[in-house]
């Protein structure tokens, strides 16, 4: 070895010693660093919040979730949402509010109008809202798809207001809020620094990095059951790994009801004005957004598992997993090629 190598080696050795010792400490910082978790009650479910910081957040976490609540809650009579349906004057939109609702036309438009966030009204008279459990007629159902879709709804983004064409269209964003939420949530923490982390807000997560076991995120999904009186914590279907990425389940199978020997579904389809009637039973799906993946499943469950794997053809950038009954009525699963399952 000549001596001009030898001398860039002697100057190049002390810089390598200080990048490993350098490395070292950061991660034995970050090891020794602790995880927080939150837990409280919001939009009518539970949250839960694990993140690795060194304080406690959760009163930053709540202020974002009463963002959320004053703009898209139908129980506060003085959210956004709220106002708008009672159609007081001016109602002036937000941000926060043209960010989801521009989301929820799209994702409309995309399914074919499976998604709606106006289908409201039906829901109620089928019995799954807060209003009655009275089985509706055809005449009522006819009635009520009159002021159904949101081609009701003209949007002006540039004077922020939005404007129904029947005074009795509502809002209903249940479908959407508790995915926006999480990623509301997981942003704030992002924003500070936070790395690894996982939000959850009524079964609707996002997550980052690691969790608390220096392991990836995975994320149970519960096997389908038919006792609707059943508390959350039931037998898993499967693990996914969801790390750096969102998923939202939805479900028929927990709330529905018998009448006449048939089986009504809380999903309703806003084209027919009728629960659906098909053999998709749960609807998970992993996206890079929450509220994306929280908008999707529940288009899945009303478009059923044919139309819902067309869908899924053209966007690779969603994966779902369903669980469904078979042509003998025995459960059985579909999910993404690209999806990592533990089977």
């Amino acid at each position: 070895m000549d001596e001009k190598r030898k001398k860039q080696l002697r100057w190049q050795l002390p810089f390598l010693l200080l990048l490993i010792a350098g490395t070292v400490f950061i991660i034995r910082q970050q090891r020794q660093t602790p995880y927080q978790k939150n837990t409280g009650f919001v939009f009518g479910t539970v949250y839960n919040v694990t993140y690795q910081w060194p304080d406690n957040l959760q009163d930053e976490i709540e202020a974002e979730l009463k963002k959320i609540d004053e703009t898209f809650s139908m129980f506060n009579e003085q959210s956004l949402v709220s106002r708008l349906n009672r159609g007081d004057k001016p109602v002036m939109l937000t941000p926060m509010f043209l960010e989801v609702y521009n989301l929820a036309a799209s994702v409309s438009e995309d399914t074919e109008g499976a998604f709606d966030i106006t289908v409201g009204p039906l829901v109620n008279a089928w019995g799954f809202g807060f209003k009655n459990e009275q089985m509706p007629t055809r005449r009522q159902v006819d009635s009520l798809r009159q002021f159904i879709g949101m081609k009701q709804l003209s949007l002006d983004s540039e004077d922020m207001m939005l404007t129904k064409r029947d005074r009795r269209v509502t809002l209903d964003f249940s479908a959407i809020a508790k995915g926006y939420g999480s990623d509301v949530v997981a942003r704030m923490l992002k924003k500070k620094g936070v790395e690894n982390l996982m939000v959850e807000i009524g079964g609707e997560v996002v997550t980052q990095g690691i969790s608390p076991n220096r392991m990836p995120w995975r994320i149970g999904v519960t096997k389908p059951t038919e006792d609707s009186l059943a508390a959350g914590e039931g037998e898993l279907q499967t693990v996914l790994n969801v790390t750096d990425r969102a998923m939202a389940t939805s479900g028929n199978y927990r709330n529905f009801y018998y009448k006449g020997g048939r089986k009504y579904a809380h999903t309703i389809d806003p084209r027919t004005g009728y629960p659906v009637q098909h053999n998709i039973l749960s609807a998970t799906v992993l996206a890079a957004s929450c509220a994306t993946a929280d908008a999707y499943a529940t288009s899945f469950m009303v478009m059923g598992l044919e139309k819902a794997q067309e869908l899924l053809d053209r966007h690779p950038e969603l994966m779902a997993y369903f669980i469904y009954t078979d042509k003998d009525g025995q459960l059985a699963v579909w999910y993404s090629p690209s999806l990592e399952v533990e089977k």
